[in-house]
């Protein structure tokens, strides 16, 4: 058996994540054991290790998305095998499994919460993916409190003249949002910074609003008049949450806005606001026709991209802390990668 060393943060705000051994976990009869090639850093990671706003247990291991290769499989997995190329969601750190936390070598992670990718695409480029994929699908797809749309297809749905707002399209959670609801047959508006505009578009997204622009509500509102809307993805968190919710406070359609951060003040009377992450994506049966029935086809294809695009931090599990650093400074239309 090999050995398996993460980075590990053993108590509440602790800095820097501490390198050590860790048991390799045995998987359950619905789950597999991955070889890590690479992994990427989410915005909830930094967050987690810099304000421990989560009740979890520590020691803990962060981190959510993974890419490697499959080594061993339960014994009621069969649509993955050993050597598969893979991409997943790992939700150790908030189901307390050590053996489930992204930032190690070997991650024990369900089956329907993990893809195959083409063989011509790279693990770094691919474990962009993950989290954000699952967040947003989870906020679009789920039923009660989420949103309930159409599932995406291969090739896309034609649009049908519904919309869905975006707050926040080049973000990890925002990038993913703009091509499901397209390939689900939804117009999208979206916001974004001007440096960003031709990259959101490139994802889909039919408007695009300068979310930094003084008249920013103003406009999303505009743009939702007299539109079919079926809710609102708030990518951002903090005050674009109650951006978010102004501007469909009056729309035709449904008033919901799924965010992606915990809210952190009252919200507009009439519109509805719940938190989602992707790490709870598994509990129910759409993470399965995601990651197995759309997402590999979609990837093999073309039609779904990786995005946004891979900032390689460096490699080995001592550069995770450097990432986490980075991405809590901020980072927009990127996402730090550490390969292993």
């Amino acid at each position: 058996m090999p050995t398996n060393n993460a980075a590990i943060l053993p108590t509440p705000k602790a800095r820097p994540l501490k390198i050590q051994p860790s048991p390799i976990g045995t998987p359950t009869p619905t789950q597999i054991l991955l070889k890590t090639s690479a992994l990427a850093i989410q915005p909830i990671d930094a967050l987690l290790q810099a304000h421990a706003f989560l009740p979890l247990s520590y020691p803990t291991i962060l981190g959510v998305d993974v890419a490697g290769t499959v080594i061993s499989v339960g014994d009621a997995v069969s649509r993955l095998k050993v050597g598969d190329r893979v991409i997943g969601t790992a939700g150790g750190m908030l189901n307390g499994n050590l053996s489930e936390g992204g930032f190690q070598e070997y991650v024990v992670l369900g089956e329907n919460v993990a893809a195959k990718i083409p063989e011509a695409m790279g693990f770094e480029r691919a474990v962009v993916l993950p989290c954000g994929l699952s967040c947003a699908a989870s906020a679009f797809f789920r039923g009660e409190p989420y949103l309930s749309l159409r599932l995406p297809t291969t090739p896309a749905t034609k649009p049908t003249g519904e919309v869905v707002l975006i707050w926040g399209g080049a973000s990890s959670v925002g990038s993913n949002a703009i091509q499901l609801a397209v390939a689900a047959g939804y117009t999208v508006v979206t916001t974004a910074s001007a440096k960003n505009f031709a990259y959101v578009n490139s994802l889909g997204a039919e408007v695009v609003v300068d979310y930094n622009a003084p008249t920013a509500i103003q406009d999303v509102a505009k743009a939702l008049t007299g539109k079919n809307v079926v809710g609102a993805l708030d990518c951002i968190g903090g005050p674009a949450t109650k951006q978010t919710a102004t501007a469909i406070k009056d729309v035709d359609g449904v008033r919901k806005v799924i965010t992606s951060k915990p809210a952190e003040e009252d919200m507009i009377e009439g519109v509805e606001v719940h938190f989602v992450d992707g790490a709870h994506f598994g509990q129910d049966g759409v993470a399965e026709k995601i990651y197995g029935g759309f997402l590999g086809e979609a990837l093999e294809k073309g039609s779904y991209v990786p995005a946004p695009e891979p900032l390689i931090v460096g490699h080995g599990l001592e550069k995770v802390q450097e990432g986490v650093d980075l991405v809590l400074k901020g980072m927009s239309a990127r996402k730090a990668v550490v390969t292993l």
